[in-house]
């Protein structure tokens, strides 16, 4: 593995070969921070992406790619006269440090629990901080990903299930009275229910250490790869989706499920 010395002259080339290309390359030169939001977004997405498949060469590559965008903000910044990326490095390390006191002072936590209550303790108290225990949990984050970040949060502030079991009794209980709205058919009822299934799924998950994100995409990949068996299959015997009987389909579906297991 490359040597302390290595990585900081590789970070100080990166540095210098952005600095050129902004004077440089007509792209690079007119980009703003509005202009990369969303290009940095998807960075983000193929990362997590890469991370799901355990593609190290992709992981690297992305990591690549989410990198320049951080120090492409630091750059603008710098520019404007409102910060550089060694400010950006600064502010972290303070940051680590007052959220570390267990290891850069005198508190002690000897599991990641503790580590995490106290991180959410210190959050609310420090200076600029949250001023509630949720506020922390981006409004921008996916449906899925937020609820298990608010459910973690809650957890730290010690609201969470004495037992994980007790979890599955909430799991029922919202099932039933999904059925119970999906009967009345009233579209408002049966939405709030589905949601309150899902969110009761989500906790669900988080007691038992599943990442729900990473388990439902999971199964979009083995959906889309056994789809796709079934409509390659169709093509070799000369017909069409639509020209299959849900049966035939059914067939081929569980031929997929026993290759690919």
């Amino acid at each position: 593995m490359n040597t302390k010395e290595t990585k900081l002259r590789a970070f100080g080339r990166l540095l210098d070969i952005l600095d050129e290309l902004r004077v440089k390359c007509p792209w690079d030169r007119k980009q703003t921070n509005e202009s990369l939001r969303t290009n940095t977004i998807e960075e983000t997405y193929e990362l997590c992406e890469a991370i799901i498949r355990d593609n190290t060469a992709e992981i690297r590559k992305e990591l690549g790619d989410l990198l320049l965008h951080i120090i492409f903000y630091a750059k603008i910044a710098d520019e404007k006269g409102q910060f550089d990326i060694a400010d950006v490095c600064t502010s972290l390390c303070d940051k680590l440090i007052f959220r570390h006191p267990h290891v850069f002072g005198t508190v002690e936590a000897s599991t990641p629990s503790e580590v995490e209550q106290n991180w959410e303790q210190i959050k609310l108290i420090e200076k600029g901080g949250n001023r509630t225990v949720l506020e922390g949990v981006p409004n921008s984050l996916p449906s899925i990903t937020k609820a298990h970040r608010i459910q973690d949060k809650a957890r730290n502030a010690g609201f969470d299930w004495e037992q994980r079991e007790d979890v599955w009794a909430k799991v029922e209980e919202e099932i039933g009275e999904l059925k119970q709205e999906i009967t009345n058919m009233n579209a408002e009822r049966m939405e709030d229910e589905f949601g309150d299934l899902l969110f009761s799924l989500i906790n669900a998950a988080r007691l038992y250490e599943i990442d729900p994100d990473n388990a439902l995409e999971r199964t979009n990949q083995k959906f889309i790869s056994r789809f796709n068996y079934i409509e390659r299959k169709a093509k070799e015997l000369g017909k069409s989706l639509k020209d299959m009987t849900l049966a035939e389909m059914e067939v081929l579906w569980q031929t997929a499920k026993q290759e690919q297991s």
